[in-house]
């Protein structure tokens, strides 16, 4: 770590809290956080720092990511949000490809969630959509999770169909929390245009995961709640 982002790091060991810390190491799962430590800062407490480091030097932040601890590592992906958003079309590109380039530290759902719809999808919104592609066949996790995630930035904008397709190969993935980031899309897709989640559902809600199929329907009445998982 560089001694720019161990000022960083220091500032948020002095903001830690152990209750905080404790809560949130019970509910993030070990499995994808190994050797994760939790000092307890809350994200609305990071998000008002980054203003502060927003002229830290890219190097600076992505030497954050390897840190220990896991509000470390989320401060540095905030801040590469912050640069994404702020920077020229040179520094939007230098951003997006570090981030692809760090995905071994993006080793857990709210690393992926706060970042890949504001980073990788914008990035790719006006240009060829084929890593998105490439990610999902990654033996990666994350990255598979990266990719699916990274279509909020166009569902958002009523841009449906690569999340429909990535969606569509996924409905296999053998992992968890594949399919809760699968079901959150199409939910999202259903908030803007039921008829196109419905007919999606309607070809794949009997062979999909359950997990999705929830976060799918999750604000359908609960009689069509009733008709998808009964039928499921």
């Amino acid at each position: 770590m560089t001694p720019a982002a161990r000022k960083v790091r220091q500032q948020l060991l002095v903001l830690s809290d152990a209750g905080t810390a404790r809560t949130a190491a019970r509910f993030f799962k070990p499995r994808s956080l190994p050797g994760d430590k939790f000092i307890g800062v809350r994200i609305p407490v990071m998000r008002k720092l980054v203003p502060e480091h927003r002229m830290l030097a890219l190097k600076d932040v992505l030497s954050m990511l390897p840190a220990n601890e896991h509000e470390v590592r989320v401060m540095a992906i905030l801040l590469l949000v912050d640069r994404f958003k702020q920077g020229s079309t040179a520094e939007q590109r230098a951003v997006y490809q570090s981030y692809l380039g760090h995905t071994k530290y993006l080793n857990n759902w709210d690393f992926v969630d706060i970042s890949a719809y504001h980073i990788v999808g914008p990035h790719l919104r006006e240009r060829s959509r084929r890593p998105l592609y490439r990610l999902v066949k990654s033996q990666d996790m994350w990255e598979r999770r990266i990719a699916i995630v990274a279509t909020l930035a166009y569902i958002r904008e009523h841009d449906f169909d690569d999340a429909l397709a990535l969606s569509e190969l996924l409905l296999d993935d053998a992992e968890d929390l594949i399919h809760k980031p699968v079901g959150w899309m199409l939910r999202e897709v259903g908030k803007r245009d039921l008829n196109t989640a419905e007919a999606f559902l309607k070809k794949h809600h009997r062979s999909m995961p359950r997990t999705a199929l929830r976060y799918a329907i999750e604000r359908f009445t609960i009689e069509n709640k009733r008709k998808y998982m009964r039928t499921g």
